[in-house]
Formats: C-alpha cells, structure tokens, sequence
C-alpha cells in the first residue's frame, strides 16, 4: 500500500518549523509523528526538544515558554489532546497565551486517508474534528507536504486570536 500521498516527511515537517522560527518542541512523543521526534532527538540547531511526562505538562511548560518569550511547538496524539483539554481551556482560551499544537491522529484507518477524518470507523479520530469545533480551537489538517504550508497560518492565527490552534496529522510522517 502506498502511503506516500497521505504522508509527510520528517524533513519536510522540520523546514516548516524552522520558518516559523520554532525553538523549543515540548512534546509527550507521538507514534504518528516518530520520524519528526527522532530527528529532534539527534539534535537540530536552533530547536530544543523537550520531552514531557503528561500532555498537561506540555501545555503548561509550553506557556511558561510563551510567556517567556519564545516560540514553541507542543506535539502530542490525540489521545493526550483529549487527556489535556481542561489545561488547554485554561491555558489557551480563558488565559489569552498562544499555541500550536501538532496532533498525530493515532488510530486512523489506512483506508480512511483521504476521506473526512469524521468518517473514520474510530471514535477517537472521528470526534476530535468536532471536539475542536464545540470548544472553538481553529484547527487545519496535515495530510500532504503541501498542507504545510498551514502552519504559517497557525503561528499567525495563533498570535492574532491569542488561542491555540491544533494541526491534525493525519498519516505516519515519513522516514526522510
């Protein structure tokens, strides 16, 4: 099976953080993302990985990052976006602090790449579309080396609306 329309790779991922000018990635590691976490962890000039042991955790590092001046990335599975919602609430939209997120939809069906997310056979792919919708946290899909192109406008929308802002992964990223 060829996965390679529905994949992005690592190194591509990587350019695209370094445009936005990201320095830190506070992350609790994501199978769907391993390539990307990997290269991290050899070490890239200019972004610190910084491994969490909870998705709360990240949030609140992460804030103290923002507040502090610079540009995270918070990189999680969807698992841990649900474990986390009530911090990013209170973080992100009651709080006004400005966040990405990356978010591997674990669980995704190989035959649901290129269809809606909330067509997906599983509850935990098919309801976070909605979830973001209800809570209203912006959100944009990855699913294509040219959707990267979407985390400019995250960064930006970010700041601009001072709120998080969760970029879906929706394939394994490749190893390149």
């Amino acid at each position: 099976m060829n996965l390679q329309p529905h994949s992005i790779p690592a190194s591509a991922c990587l350019q695209a953080l370094q445009r936005n000018l990201v320095d830190h990635v506070v992350t609790v590691p994501d199978w769907v993302q391993l390539a990307l976490h990997d290269r991290l962890e050899q070490g890239v000039a200019g972004i610190r990985l910084v491994p969490c042991s909870n998705e709360n955790q990240t949030v609140t590092v992460a804030a103290g990052l923002t507040i502090g001046g610079k540009r995270p990335l918070l990189m999680m599975q969807n698992q841990g976006l649900y474990n986390c919602i009530n911090t990013l609430r209170a973080v992100c939209l009651d709080a006004h602090i400005p966040m990405v997120f990356m978010v591997g939809q674990f669980g995704r069906e190989y035959e649901n790449l290129g269809h809606p997310a909330t067509e997906s056979g599983r509850t935990m792919v098919r309801i976070m579309e909605p979830l973001l919708k209800a809570i209203d946290v912006p959100f944009y899909n990855l699913n294509s080396t040219d959707d990267l192109a979407l985390m400019d406008e995250a960064y930006a929308r970010a700041e601009q609306e001072k709120t998080a802002v969760v970029l879906l992964v929706s394939a394994p990223m490749a190893w390149q």
